[in-house]
């Protein structure tokens, strides 16, 4: 059982990885600019879907491997903080892209692809969701649970962020100013791994 403060640094966690922009969420985005909320929503399934079955599968092999090797889940917080680092600082490049897409709408496997690749899923099992969920399923069903509570929300406020894009009711947003103010959290996200895994 985790004790409340293991929970919320949990599920801190989990919305700072999910919140970030990253190919999924430009997608729903995306969803959101050019088929409006309603037809969108579907999607949030399909997201879902494509996180449980990369989480589960990374899961369960860093489970298995760490029994052999316990240095592995040290490494792969090294390993997924400088990715992190690596990804804040291309975020900080470059702007976020959704109109530039020349894809008129976004089909179920193209974002279950996306998701199913998408790293933060290996960030999820390596990292953030704790070991024990891969060891009892009592504990992975609670996780998991968590986790879809908090998916929802983020993925149908970025299906929300693109229509009303679309929608011209954001005038005043700067993608520039938003996808910089993204990679500043994954920037003191990268450090926190990187902590955690020297303490």
């Amino acid at each position: 059982m985790l004790h409340s403060s293991d929970v919320a640094l949990f599920a801190l966690s989990i919305v700072v990885v999910l919140i970030t922009p990253g190919p999924t969420n430009t997608l729903l985005a995306a969803a959101g600019l050019r088929q409006g909320v309603k037809r969108s929503v579907p999607l949030i399934g399909v997201e879902l879907l494509g996180y449980v079955v990369s989480i589960s599968t990374w899961g369960y092999l860093f489970a298995s491997a760490s029994h052999v090797m316990p240095w592995v889940p040290a490494v792969l917080r090294i390993a997924s903080g400088a990715y992190i680092a690596y990804l804040a600082i291309g975020m900080w490049r470059a702007t976020i892209a959704l109109a530039n897409s020349g894809q008129s709408s976004i089909g179920i496997c193209t974002l279950f692809s996306a998701t199913l690749l998408n790293p933060k899923g290996l960030l999820f099992a390596s990292t953030i969701f704790p070991a024990r969920a891969f060891a009892s399923m009592p504990a992975y069903v609670v996780a998991m649970m968590e986790f879809t509570s908090l998916l929802i929300p983020i993925a149908l406020a970025w299906i929300g962020f693109g229509a009303a894009l679309g929608n011209e009711k954001l005038p005043w947003l700067n993608p520039v100013k938003v996808q910089r103010c993204a990679s500043c959290i994954l920037g003191v996200f990268s450090l926190s791994l990187t902590w955690a895994a020297f303490h």
